[in-house]
């Protein structure tokens, strides 16, 4: 396992059908079971996050005919740019992370392949969108192709995707993560989108020490303290000076004072 550990490679990519078959069954409701299938409570939090890290670098795009939410459950992540959407599409496993409607948009749901063949034409979406859900997903290679092959020539892929192991994935977990998840290292992931069609628009760290802000800075906010927006500007530049120390696998305190979150926003070439 040290190759994976080492973020060398990412673990689960070389996985057989069988493999992969076991994995989705795993975690095809295990966010939903940790307690996010209550739509009247469900909180999402990320809305400044996913903006200032993401969306600000799509304002020139006036409207998205097709937008693909990845995993996107109850579709809140869209809530920024609704106004601009025409057709949204959810590919979400879980059977409870479903709504009818979100502000005034009705989603149109399709379950994943187990294979991770997405189920549209080519250069059909004008966005894709993937907020935490690869680290959940094995075969991110094939996904990753599929992702770009259904993306409009010009189109934009949004993900952002913890970069660190998130502990041993090999062992029972911590209370709060599925059983397969684990974070997305950083430089075979570059390598991979750097080998496909895609622009790198933008980049950005986040996230640094939030257990820590969290359990200090929390007391004073009604909030989680990422839901606001001058957490999240002040986050961007301590993440970006603290980018160095980042380890995919730590085992040591200081190897922690690191971000744990990264933002791409990806743009299909043109040829």
């Amino acid at each position: 396992m040290e190759e994976y550990f080492s973020g060398k490679k990412i673990y689960g990519d070389n996985f057989s059908l069988d493999e992969i078959e076991k994995w989705f069954e795993q975690e095809k409701e295990g966010y939903a079971n940790l307690g996010s299938n209550d739509f009247e409570n469900y909180f999402y939090g990320y809305h400044n996050l996913n903006k200032i890290h993401a969306f600000n670098h799509l304002k020139k795009v006036q409207k998205f005919e097709n937008v693909l939410g990845f995993g996107a459950a109850w579709g809140h992540e869209f809530i920024p740019i609704i106004d601009r959407i025409e057709n949204m599409h959810i590919l979400e496993p879980s059977d409870q992370l479903v709504s009818k409607e979100i502000y005034g948009k009705k989603p149109i749901y399709k379950h994943p392949s187990i294979s991770g063949k997405i189920d549209f034409s080519d250069n059909y979406f004008d966005l894709i969108t993937s907020f935490g859900v690869l680290h959940h997903i094995p075969n991110i290679t094939f996904v990753i192709s599929e992702i770009l092959r259904v993306l409009k020539p010009g189109g934009y892929f949004i993900m952002r995707e913890p970069i660190t192991s998130m502990g041993d994935w090999t062992k029972q977990r911590a209370n709060g993560l599925t059983k397969n998840e684990r974070g997305i290292p950083v430089e075979p992931f570059e390598k991979l989108i750097s080998n496909l069609n895609f622009q790198i628009v933008s980049q950005s760290y986040c996230f640094t020490m939030i257990t820590f802000m969290q359990k200090y800075l929390g007391k004073l906010t009604k909030h989680p303290i990422y839901y606001y927006n001058f957490y999240i500007k002040f986050d961007k530049i301590l993440s970006n000076i603290l980018k160095f120390n980042r380890t995919y696998h730590a085992t040591k305190k200081l190897q922690r004072v690191a971000p744990q979150l990264k933002v791409w926003v990806l743009k299909k070439e043109i040829k």
